[in-house]
């Protein structure tokens, strides 16, 4: 399976993430749903949000260009929200998933979607 179908199936197919993408821990974007443009100034602010995950809930995180402000991050798991939409981003081996739902979608029913996706990932060693 390619990573582009993780993020097509796994993820939009789900109908409970709106944009999606995995980042490489080492750079690069591994695979993007249409139309999800993060600059490579967001991709390392979201890689390097790992190294100190408190921070992200004092200064928050761009994505295209739009500020979403922490609101949990540990060294798995950040979620992020602007209004009534958000994020979720989960870290497994080799990769970050970024997830972005939609309201009135809530970080509830989007996060074991990601997380479940980050566990078979990191069954299978990425």
């Amino acid at each position: 399976m390619s990573w582009q179908t993780y993020v097509d199936s796994n993820l939009i197919g789900t109908g409970k993430v709106s944009k999606a993408a995995i980042l490489g821990q080492q750079g690069g974007v591994w695979a993007t749903s249409s139309g999800f443009n993060l600059s490579a100034v967001e991709q390392k602010a979201i890689i390097d949000a790992y190294k100190n995950p408190t921070s992200v809930l004092a200064s928050g995180l761009k994505l295209e260009g739009q500020k979403y402000f922490g609101i949990s991050a540990n060294d798995r798991s950040i979620q992020l929200k602007k209004a009534a939409d958000g994020v979720v981003i989960v870290k497994t081996k080799q990769a970050i998933l970024v997830a972005v739902y939609v309201g009135p979608l809530q970080a509830p029913e989007v996060t074991p979607v990601v997380e479940s996706l980050a566990d078979y990932l990191i069954s299978v060693g990425y």
